[in-house]
């Protein structure tokens, strides 16, 4: 089965969600992944945030996941309030796109797990609502949730079916997770994924504006796309490479190149 690939609109953050959806399409992306962050764009642009859904399709590209707004985990009063309004809102964007997945990254600071646990239940909930699944990441930058077991462990203790989990080769690979790790998680587990090569060398805790193409960093690409698909994954894999250095190239140049180093990672039946 051939991979769906897409490309995630951070890769190219400094390019306009128009140009860069069009470059997407001719370099020959599959789907596109949109941040909270585009629609916040469009508001601050004088436009509707939500013409960012006729911008999209109008571009023809499927969309392969709706990021929403960090920070519901352990939040309180008005801003708790908020970031679930923020996470209703977006899965409904989600689902007007024919999108069924969302995602979120963990929160970055620390806190009480059976509160986390609590909170994915109750976010499980708004996205069963609008019949899509949350793709929980950790982040191997953050202060606690930043390993791939301490999160299986949040999504495993709240049991929710609209909830899973988010495997990003990035951050796997900072955070020292080993291919048996990842051949653990179960199929029914996995909601997303996410893909970029993390540097050999220079690595700074708290950055991560250093992603790269496959092939380029550290990261097992082709024992990884290999799991993947002997566990039947079906849903798309996510190019996220924010890098500060590609953000000042050619933007088309960007996305072809990274498109062609991922098809050459891939497993040949994948291709």
């Amino acid at each position: 089965m051939r991979r769906r690939l897409a490309l995630h609109t951070w890769t190219l953050d400094a390019t306009p969600l128009a140009e860069a959806l069009r470059i997407a399409r001719a370099a020959g992306w599959d789907g596109v992944e949109l941040r909270r962050l585009d629609f916040k764009r469009a508001e601050e642009s004088g436009h509707p945030a939500d013409s960012v859904l006729d911008l999209v399709r109008a571009s023809g590209l499927p969309v392969a996941c709706v990021g929403v707004e960090f920070g519901w985990m352990w939040s309180d009063g008005a801003e708790r309030t908020r970031l679930l309004d923020v996470f209703d809102e977006q899965c409904r964007r989600a689902a007007a796109l024919g999108c069924a997945t969302v995602m979120s990254p963990v929160d970055k600071d620390r806190g009480d797990i059976a509160r986390a646990v609590s909170s994915v239940r109750e976010v499980g909930d708004i996205a069963a609502r609008h019949g899509v699944r949350l793709a929980l990441e950790f982040n191997s930058q953050c202060a606690q949730l930043n390993t791939l077991a301490a999160v299986r462990e949040v999504v495993a203790r709240a049991a929710h079916p609209h909830c899973g989990l988010l495997l990003d080769t990035y951050h796997l690979g900072r955070s020292g997770a080993s291919l048996k790790q990842v051949e653990d998680v179960s199929p029914a587990e996995i909601a997303y994924v996410q893909f970029s090569d993390p540097p050999r060398t220079g690595l700074e805790p708290g950055k991560a504006l250093d992603r790269l193409p496959p092939g380029q960093g550290s990261y097992a690409f082709g024992e990884f796309f290999a799991l993947m698909a002997a566990k039947g994954y079906p849903g798309f894999a996510s190019y996220e490479a924010p890098n500060e250095a590609a953000w000042k190239r050619d933007p088309a140049d960007v996305a072809r190149e990274a498109l062609a180093a991922t098809r050459a990672v891939l497993p040949e039946d994948g291709r």
